[in-house]
């Protein structure tokens, strides 16, 4: 994958061209790049701005237009109308997702654009945007309207894409208690994405969500999934920030995992579940996920602890390691050596309604009876395995749910499979 992001340069490698370049890199893209913009700034200082020039600007995306095959492009800084006009007539003519960052202001005080281009920017920029993600800052310039109670994120939003942008979203425009709400506007769908606020003052946060942004569009195609990965990179990368220089922080996207960003997401989305304190089980959940062809449980990532009961609520004990599980890795690494596509498996409580529900679902199940199970198994502590063998030992097709009964001083347990961990999000659903 190619991806093209147009921007100024940042020396210190906390925003801009730097920032992206790095962020592209751990997603192992390619990253091609057009500077539109020298600044001279570091973590504590903002310095100057030189725009390169028109001539110049040509040049780079005549150099990379005529050479490259281009899946993407994000447009950050453009400085000045002669540099913001130069970009839409090389790009107005590509069917190619655009991701927009309206960057206007540094978080070190520099201005990014000059306040006389503005207008020329929603002009010609604007309408390039598969996707436009100003923060709550950057979209009340654009609107030059206040977010307020009469002034709704949906009404500012709008008003965004009626300027050309097929979808927005408002980042960090509403604070809840703990969370962090942005506002998302497709063309016949609004909602919100949340998640949980992190107080840390940091530069670069908004580079990397529009770059994760406009990956993610290209792998997934769908905006809200998209958006709720990218949101996911980002509150990492503030997490993992570093200080680097004297002042403010920089954000680290770190090394990233795909399989750990999923599984992460999945957890995320199963706590969030209704009742699901419900359905944990004495000993407790865990939530696997593995790359392909795993062969031992090293080599599947789960939670250190586990998803443990607090009350009606539900606590992730633990952080995302592989090695992390020992008996749903094991179950996982016993079904994947049959069934090869499945990557991803939970274990849940036993409970005579589920299983009704699980087989008035038609889905793929299998149980086994743990007190036929032979004494060196018990004895060379292979349980686990030896009961996943058992029960899709003559199977044709691969489990969907896998369960037993219990035996002394054994729990009966439920255990879910699939081939991804959101595609376990949905059985879930269907069984609760």
């Amino acid at each position: 994958m190619n991806l093209l992001s147009i921007g100024g340069s940042d020396p210190s490698s906390g925003a801009g061209i730097q920032s992206d370049i790095k962020t592209f890199s751990t997603f192992d893209v390619h990253a091609l790049t057009v500077i539109t913009a020298i600044t001279g700034q570091n973590t504590s200082n903002f310095g100057i701005v030189e725009p390169v020039s028109k001539k110049m600007v040509e040049n780079q995306l005549e150099s990379i237009i005529s050479d490259f095959k281009i899946d993407g492009i994000k447009i950050g800084m453009v400085y000045n109308s002669e540099i913001i006009k130069t970009v839409y007539q090389y790009l107005k003519k590509l069917k190619i997702p655009i991701v927009v960052d309206p960057v206007i202001k540094s978080t070190t005080g520099g201005m990014l654009i000059k306040k006389s281009a503005i207008d020329d920017f929603k002009k010609f920029i604007i309408p390039l945007a598969t996707i436009i993600t100003p923060n709550k800052f950057e979209a009340e310039i654009l609107a030059k309207t206040k977010i307020n109670s009469k002034n709704t994120p949906e009404k500012i939003a709008k008003i965004i894409q009626t300027m050309g942008a097929k979808n927005v979203v408002i980042t960090g425009v509403e604070t809840k208690n703990k969370e962090v709400l942005d506002f998302v506007l497709e063309k016949n769908k609004k909602y919100y994405i949340t998640d949980k606020k992190i107080l840390k003052i940091n530069r670069g946060s908004g580079c990397i969500h529009s770059a994760a942004v406009l990956y993610a569009i290209i792998k997934n195609k769908n905006i809200k999934e998209s958006l709720k990965f990218a949101k996911k990179i980002t509150l990492n990368s503030i997490k993992n920030s570093k200080k680097v220089g004297k002042g403010i922080v920089i954000t680290n996207v770190g090394i990233w995992d795909e399989t750990k960003v999923k599984l992460s997401n999945s957890i995320n989305e199963f706590t969030k579940i209704k009742n699901i304190y419900k359905n944990i089980p004495e000993c407790q959940t865990n939530f696997v996920c593995s790359k392909e062809k795993p062969k031992s449980i090293k080599e599947i990532m789960g939670i250190s602890g586990r998803i443990v009961k607090a009350g009606k609520d539900i606590v992730v004990a633990g952080d995302l390691s592989y090695g992390g599980s020992k008996h749903v890795a094991t179950a996982l690494l016993t079904v994947s050596k049959k069934y090869p596509k499945i990557h991803s498996a939970i274990n849940l409580k036993y409970k005579k309604e589920t299983i009704s529900k699980i087989k008035k679902s038609k889905l793929v199940t299998y149980e086994y009876d743990r007190s036929k199970e032979p004494q060196d198994v018990k004895i060379r502590g292979s349980t686990v395995a030896w009961g996943i063998k058992t029960s899709i030992k003559d199977s044709k097709k691969s489990p969907d749910f896998i369960y037993h009964k219990g035996d002394f001083g054994k729990e009966p347990m439920i255990i879910v499979f699939g081939e991804t961990p959101d595609i376990i999000i949905k059985k879930i659903m269907k069984i609760i």
